[in-house]
Protein backbone atom coordinates (compact mmCIF):
# COMPACT_ATOMS: atom_id res chain seq x y z
CA UNK A 1 0.00 0.00 0.00
CA UNK A 2 1.33 3.21 -1.39
CA UNK A 3 1.00 6.65 1.18
CA UNK A 4 -1.75 7.93 -0.94
CA UNK A 5 -3.54 4.65 0.32
CA UNK A 6 -3.46 6.04 3.74
CA UNK A 7 -6.27 7.32 5.61
CA UNK A 8 -5.46 11.17 5.93
CA UNK A 9 -5.62 12.62 9.40
CA UNK A 10 -7.60 15.55 10.02
CA UNK A 11 -7.70 18.09 12.84
CA UNK A 12 -10.35 16.61 14.82
CA UNK A 13 -10.84 13.02 15.92
CA UNK A 14 -13.63 11.25 13.97
CA UNK A 15 -15.98 10.36 16.43
CA UNK A 16 -16.92 7.25 14.14
CA UNK A 17 -13.81 5.57 14.50
CA UNK A 18 -13.57 3.14 17.62
CA UNK A 19 -10.79 5.44 18.99
CA UNK A 20 -13.27 8.59 18.80
CA UNK A 21 -15.98 7.08 20.11
CA UNK A 22 -14.25 5.74 23.10
CA UNK A 23 -12.78 9.26 23.63
CA UNK A 24 -15.87 11.40 23.49
CA UNK A 25 -18.49 9.05 25.45
CA UNK A 26 -16.82 6.44 27.11
CA UNK A 27 -14.41 8.28 29.73
CA UNK A 28 -16.00 8.73 33.60
CA UNK A 29 -14.34 13.21 33.13
CA UNK A 30 -16.24 13.32 29.62
CA UNK A 31 -19.58 11.98 30.89
CA UNK A 32 -21.20 15.06 30.55
CA UNK A 33 -21.38 14.69 27.37
CA UNK A 34 -22.78 11.15 26.95
CA UNK A 35 -25.66 12.56 29.39
CA UNK A 36 -26.25 14.92 26.84
CA UNK A 37 -26.08 13.46 23.90
CA UNK A 38 -28.80 10.29 25.65
CA UNK A 39 -31.15 14.01 27.12
CA UNK A 40 -31.33 15.15 23.58
CA UNK A 41 -32.11 11.21 21.81
CA UNK A 42 -34.61 10.66 24.21
CA UNK A 43 -35.87 14.56 24.66
CA UNK A 44 -38.07 14.96 27.45
CA UNK A 45 -39.18 10.68 27.19
CA UNK A 46 -36.37 10.51 30.11
CA UNK A 47 -33.89 12.97 31.73
CA UNK A 48 -30.50 11.40 32.78
CA UNK A 49 -29.00 13.60 35.56
CA UNK A 50 -25.68 11.05 36.32
CA UNK A 51 -24.21 7.60 34.48
CA UNK A 52 -22.30 5.06 36.19
CA UNK A 53 -20.33 3.35 33.23
CA UNK A 54 -20.53 -0.28 33.80
CA UNK A 55 -18.43 -3.46 32.41
CA UNK A 56 -18.93 -3.91 28.90
CA UNK A 57 -18.21 -7.32 28.71
CA UNK A 58 -20.35 -10.13 30.13
CA UNK A 59 -20.00 -13.79 30.58
CA UNK A 60 -22.67 -15.70 30.69
CA UNK A 61 -24.07 -17.72 33.47
CA UNK A 62 -22.88 -21.45 32.32
CA UNK A 63 -19.83 -22.06 30.17
CA UNK A 64 -22.11 -22.71 26.97
CA UNK A 65 -23.39 -19.14 26.78
CA UNK A 66 -21.82 -17.05 24.84
CA UNK A 67 -19.66 -13.85 25.71
CA UNK A 68 -21.11 -10.47 24.79
CA UNK A 69 -18.96 -7.47 24.55
CA UNK A 70 -20.90 -4.13 24.22
CA UNK A 71 -19.19 -0.71 23.22
CA UNK A 72 -20.59 1.31 25.61
CA UNK A 73 -22.68 0.14 28.72
CA UNK A 74 -23.69 2.48 31.39
CA UNK A 75 -26.49 2.99 33.81
CA UNK A 76 -28.67 5.70 35.09
CA UNK A 77 -29.56 6.95 38.31
CA UNK A 78 -32.96 5.70 38.21
CA UNK A 79 -31.26 2.06 36.99
CA UNK A 80 -32.01 2.46 33.65
CA UNK A 81 -29.53 0.50 31.43
CA UNK A 82 -27.62 1.95 28.16
CA UNK A 83 -26.12 -0.15 25.73
CA UNK A 84 -24.99 2.61 23.38
CA UNK A 85 -23.24 0.66 19.84
CA UNK A 86 -21.55 2.07 16.57
CA UNK A 87 -21.65 0.01 13.84
CA UNK A 88 -20.00 0.77 10.77
CA UNK A 89 -20.80 -1.84 7.89
CA UNK A 90 -24.13 -3.92 7.88
CA UNK A 91 -24.33 -7.17 9.84
CA UNK A 92 -26.49 -10.11 9.15
CA UNK A 93 -29.42 -10.36 11.52
CA UNK A 94 -28.29 -7.18 12.60
CA UNK A 95 -32.36 -6.53 14.21
CA UNK A 96 -31.91 -10.04 16.04
CA UNK A 97 -28.31 -8.84 17.58
CA UNK A 98 -29.88 -5.56 19.16
CA UNK A 99 -32.92 -7.60 20.56
CA UNK A 100 -30.32 -10.41 21.93
CA UNK A 101 -27.95 -8.15 23.57
CA UNK A 102 -30.83 -6.15 25.29
CA UNK A 103 -32.01 -9.87 26.69
CA UNK A 104 -28.90 -10.56 27.54
CA UNK A 105 -28.54 -7.50 29.62
CA UNK A 106 -32.21 -7.83 31.16
CA UNK A 107 -31.61 -11.52 32.11
CA UNK A 108 -28.16 -11.12 34.01
CA UNK A 109 -29.57 -7.66 35.83
CA UNK A 110 -32.39 -9.59 36.66
CA UNK A 111 -30.24 -13.06 38.02
CA UNK A 112 -28.53 -10.56 40.47
CA UNK A 113 -31.49 -9.22 42.30
CA UNK A 114 -33.28 -10.82 44.95
CA UNK A 115 -36.39 -12.17 45.52
CA UNK A 116 -38.59 -9.46 46.45
CA UNK A 117 -40.08 -8.39 43.19
CA UNK A 118 -38.37 -10.65 40.91
CA UNK A 119 -40.18 -9.68 37.87
CA UNK A 120 -39.83 -6.24 38.45
CA UNK A 121 -37.14 -5.49 35.42
CA UNK A 122 -34.75 -2.77 34.86
CA UNK A 123 -35.61 -0.38 31.77
CA UNK A 124 -33.00 -1.45 29.03
CA UNK A 125 -32.07 1.07 25.83
CA UNK A 126 -29.80 0.03 22.86
CA UNK A 127 -28.97 3.05 20.92
CA UNK A 128 -26.87 2.17 17.60
CA UNK A 129 -25.23 4.85 15.67
CA UNK A 130 -24.88 3.35 12.09
CA UNK A 131 -23.00 3.89 9.02
CA UNK A 132 -25.49 1.72 7.06
CA UNK A 133 -29.33 1.14 6.08
CA UNK A 134 -31.30 -1.24 7.87
CA UNK A 135 -33.76 -1.38 5.38
CA UNK A 136 -32.06 -0.75 1.68
CA UNK A 137 -35.69 0.19 0.58
CA UNK A 138 -35.61 3.02 3.33
CA UNK A 139 -33.44 5.73 1.85
CA UNK A 140 -35.42 9.12 4.12
CA UNK A 141 -35.52 7.98 7.28
CA UNK A 142 -32.68 8.59 9.47
CA UNK A 143 -33.91 8.14 13.33
CA UNK A 144 -35.79 5.04 14.55
CA UNK A 145 -38.06 4.84 17.82
CA UNK A 146 -38.79 1.54 18.27
CA UNK A 147 -40.62 -0.01 21.18
CA UNK A 148 -42.70 -2.55 22.29
CA UNK A 149 -46.34 -1.17 20.71
CA UNK A 150 -50.07 -2.57 20.47
CA UNK A 151 -50.47 -3.15 16.46
CA UNK A 152 -53.79 -2.45 16.43
CA UNK A 153 -54.45 0.83 18.70
CA UNK A 154 -50.53 2.10 18.14
CA UNK A 155 -50.62 2.51 22.00
CA UNK A 156 -47.48 1.44 23.75
CA UNK A 157 -47.67 -1.69 25.77
CA UNK A 158 -44.29 -1.41 27.77
CA UNK A 159 -41.89 1.43 28.13
CA UNK A 160 -39.03 0.07 29.91
CA UNK A 161 -37.26 -1.32 26.52
CA UNK A 162 -36.87 0.40 23.56
CA UNK A 163 -34.23 0.73 20.52
CA UNK A 164 -32.85 4.21 18.81
CA UNK A 165 -31.11 4.12 15.81
CA UNK A 166 -28.93 7.01 13.86
CA UNK A 167 -29.11 5.99 10.35
CA UNK A 168 -25.56 8.25 9.05
CA UNK A 169 -25.99 6.84 5.69
CA UNK A 170 -29.55 8.45 5.48
CA UNK A 171 -28.83 12.08 6.62
CA UNK A 172 -28.30 14.48 4.66
CA UNK A 173 -29.46 17.39 5.89
CA UNK A 174 -27.34 20.31 5.57
CA UNK A 175 -26.89 23.01 8.59
CA UNK A 176 -29.67 25.15 7.48
CA UNK A 177 -32.39 22.36 7.91
CA UNK A 178 -30.90 21.63 11.29
CA UNK A 179 -34.06 21.16 12.91
CA UNK A 180 -33.11 19.99 16.58
CA UNK A 181 -30.64 19.12 19.02
CA UNK A 182 -30.54 15.61 17.52
CA UNK A 183 -30.14 16.67 14.19
CA UNK A 184 -26.93 18.51 15.40
CA UNK A 185 -25.89 15.81 17.46
CA UNK A 186 -25.93 13.56 14.08
CA UNK A 187 -24.68 16.52 11.84
CA UNK A 188 -21.22 16.87 14.18
CA UNK A 189 -20.86 12.80 14.16
CA UNK A 190 -20.81 12.73 10.45
CA UNK A 191 -19.17 15.51 9.59
CA UNK A 192 -16.67 15.95 12.59
CA UNK A 193 -13.98 14.82 10.92
CA UNK A 194 -13.79 17.41 7.98
CA UNK A 195 -14.13 20.08 9.96
CA UNK A 196 -11.84 22.68 11.07
CA UNK A 197 -13.56 24.65 13.42
CA UNK A 198 -16.65 24.89 16.28
CA UNK A 199 -19.55 25.50 13.64
CA UNK A 200 -21.82 28.75 14.95
CA UNK A 201 -24.80 26.43 14.74
CA UNK A 202 -23.45 24.08 17.45
CA UNK A 203 -24.61 26.63 19.58
CA UNK A 204 -24.96 24.13 23.17
CA UNK A 205 -22.08 23.94 25.84
CA UNK A 206 -21.67 20.35 25.14
CA UNK A 207 -20.62 21.02 22.10
CA UNK A 208 -18.06 23.80 23.23
CA UNK A 209 -16.85 21.12 25.27
CA UNK A 210 -16.22 18.69 22.59
CA UNK A 211 -14.19 20.78 20.17
CA UNK A 212 -12.06 22.04 23.03
CA UNK A 213 -10.77 18.25 23.25
CA UNK A 214 -10.96 17.46 20.29
CA UNK A 215 -7.84 18.66 18.50
CA UNK A 216 -5.60 15.46 17.25
CA UNK A 217 -2.69 17.49 17.61
CA UNK A 218 -2.84 17.59 21.43
CA UNK A 219 -2.72 13.52 21.51
CA UNK A 220 -0.05 12.18 23.32
CA UNK A 221 2.23 10.39 21.27
CA UNK A 222 1.16 7.16 22.14
CA UNK A 223 -2.41 8.39 22.08
CA UNK A 224 -2.64 9.47 18.12
CA UNK A 225 -0.31 6.08 17.28
CA UNK A 226 -3.88 4.63 18.78
CA UNK A 227 -5.76 6.54 17.18
CA UNK A 228 -4.45 6.70 13.54
CA UNK A 229 -4.26 2.68 14.05
CA UNK A 230 -7.87 3.09 14.49
CA UNK A 231 -8.79 5.32 11.77
CA UNK A 232 -7.00 2.75 9.63
CA UNK A 233 -9.12 -0.09 10.91
CA UNK A 234 -11.84 2.37 10.02
CA UNK A 235 -10.65 3.38 6.35
CA UNK A 236 -9.75 -0.68 5.69
CA UNK A 237 -13.44 -1.41 6.45
CA UNK A 238 -15.31 0.97 4.61
CA UNK A 239 -13.20 -0.01 1.66
CA UNK A 240 -13.62 -3.60 2.27
CA UNK A 241 -17.13 -3.22 2.50
CA UNK A 242 -17.02 -1.13 -0.87
CA UNK A 243 -15.36 -3.53 -2.65
CA UNK A 244 -18.11 -6.48 -1.69
CA UNK A 245 -20.67 -3.93 -2.73
CA UNK A 246 -18.91 -3.82 -5.75
CA UNK A 247 -18.35 -7.14 -6.63
CA UNK A 248 -22.14 -8.04 -5.84
CA UNK A 249 -23.14 -4.91 -8.27
CA UNK A 250 -21.30 -6.71 -10.85
CA UNK A 251 -21.93 -9.98 -10.64
CA UNK A 252 -25.94 -8.77 -10.67
CA UNK A 253 -25.28 -6.73 -13.83
CA UNK A 254 -23.49 -10.11 -15.01
CA UNK A 255 -26.33 -12.41 -13.64
CA UNK A 256 -29.16 -9.97 -15.59
CA UNK A 257 -27.41 -9.79 -18.49
CA UNK A 258 -26.95 -13.65 -19.10
CA UNK A 259 -30.89 -13.64 -18.62
CA UNK A 260 -31.06 -11.16 -21.36
CA UNK A 261 -28.91 -13.26 -23.61
CA UNK A 262 -31.02 -16.35 -22.87
CA UNK A 263 -34.64 -14.44 -23.55
CA UNK A 264 -32.89 -13.22 -26.60
CA UNK A 265 -31.71 -16.74 -27.86
CA UNK A 266 -35.07 -18.45 -27.00
CA UNK A 267 -37.04 -15.17 -29.51
CA UNK A 268 -34.26 -15.94 -32.34
CA UNK A 269 -34.93 -19.30 -32.22
CA UNK A 270 -38.88 -18.39 -32.70
CA UNK A 271 -37.81 -16.71 -35.45
CA UNK A 272 -38.39 -12.88 -34.21
CA UNK A 273 -36.41 -10.18 -35.87
CA UNK A 274 -33.34 -9.11 -34.89
CA UNK A 275 -35.06 -5.38 -34.41
CA UNK A 276 -37.80 -6.82 -32.16
CA UNK A 277 -35.27 -8.79 -30.03
CA UNK A 278 -33.21 -5.92 -29.77
CA UNK A 279 -35.90 -3.68 -28.74
CA UNK A 280 -37.52 -6.36 -26.00
CA UNK A 281 -33.94 -6.70 -24.07
CA UNK A 282 -31.79 -4.06 -25.45
CA UNK A 283 -28.82 -6.19 -26.66
CA UNK A 284 -27.42 -4.46 -29.77
CA UNK A 285 -28.05 -5.74 -33.32
CA UNK A 286 -24.49 -7.02 -33.10
CA UNK A 287 -24.49 -8.81 -30.14
CA UNK A 288 -27.84 -10.71 -30.61
CA UNK A 289 -26.41 -12.09 -34.09
CA UNK A 290 -23.49 -13.65 -32.37
CA UNK A 291 -25.61 -15.66 -30.44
Amino acid sequence: MNHSDQPITTKFIDPLTDYGFRFYFASEPRKEILIEFLNDLFDGERYIEDLEYTPTEHDGDVPADKRVMFDLNCRGRNNEHFIIEMQRVRQEFFRDRALYYTSRLIHRLLSKGGESNQYELPAVYLIGVLEFRMDDNEKEQYFYDIALADKITGKQFYNKLGFKFLELSNFVKEEHQLESYRDKWMYLLKHMHKMDRLPTFLDKRVFQKIFSIAEVSKLTTEERMAYEASLKAKWDSQNAFAYVEKRVREEEQAKMLEERRNIARAMKADGLSVAQISKFTGLSPEEIQGL
